[in-house]
């Protein structure tokens, strides 16, 4: 009598994740479709950072004579975003603030990925300047949210002011002050 075929293991599947920073805040799932058009909705561990790779067990091949479905193994990459930069948990964003805005002072609306927030920016900001949001950045693996880092840049108007001219060039001749001071 001959003997049943042993039952064999079906193979492992790979897939990549492709995880927008609004996932990962939101509801902390992403949208996987696996080979033959089968779409699966995985949740992200808490701190999950790109490349890191999560184990769908059963989601591969199917198995041979009754042997178990092999696994989809998912790669999680992070999508580029349009205003940040990841750095860990934290976000990093470059924020134009007009001349006005700098020397004033104001609030301003900053992006954050769940909203925009206002942000007090002191009279007298100089362009490079680092605020942070506490909180507003990804999940940490213990339950805690990183920070989001906002950069003010200066951005001058987008057209040659007559009367900032004037002014600058009256600066200028009066030796206002010296920006790179110390630097001779």
């Amino acid at each position: 009598a001959r003997g049943r075929a042993a039952p064999i293991r079906g193979d492992d599947i790979a897939v990549t994740a492709d995880v927008r920073l609004e996932d990962i805040v939101g509801d902390g799932k992403v949208r996987v479709r696996l080979p033959g058009g089968r779409a699966l909705d995985v949740s992200l561990p808490a701190g999950v950072e790109p490349g890191e790779r999560i184990r769908l067990r059963g989601q591969g091949q199917p198995g041979l004579n009754g042997g178990t479905p092999g696994d989809a193994i998912v790669t999680v990459a992070f999508v580029p975003h349009r205003h940040f930069t990841v750095d860990g948990a934290n976000l990093r964003l470059e924020l134009p603030i007009g001349l006005d805005e700098a020397v004033l002072g104001a609030r301003v609306r900053v992006p954050t990925v769940e909203g925009a927030v206002e942000l007090k920016v002191p009279a007298g900001t100089s362009s490079g300047k680092t605020f942070r949001l506490r909180g507003k950045g990804l999940p940490t693996k213990h339950d805690g949210r990183g920070d989001l880092l906002v950069t003010v840049r200066i951005a001058l108007p987008p057209k040659e002011d007559p009367e900032l001219v004037a002014l600058m060039e009256k600066w200028r001749s009066e030796g206002r002050y010296r920006a790179r001071e110390g630097f001779d």
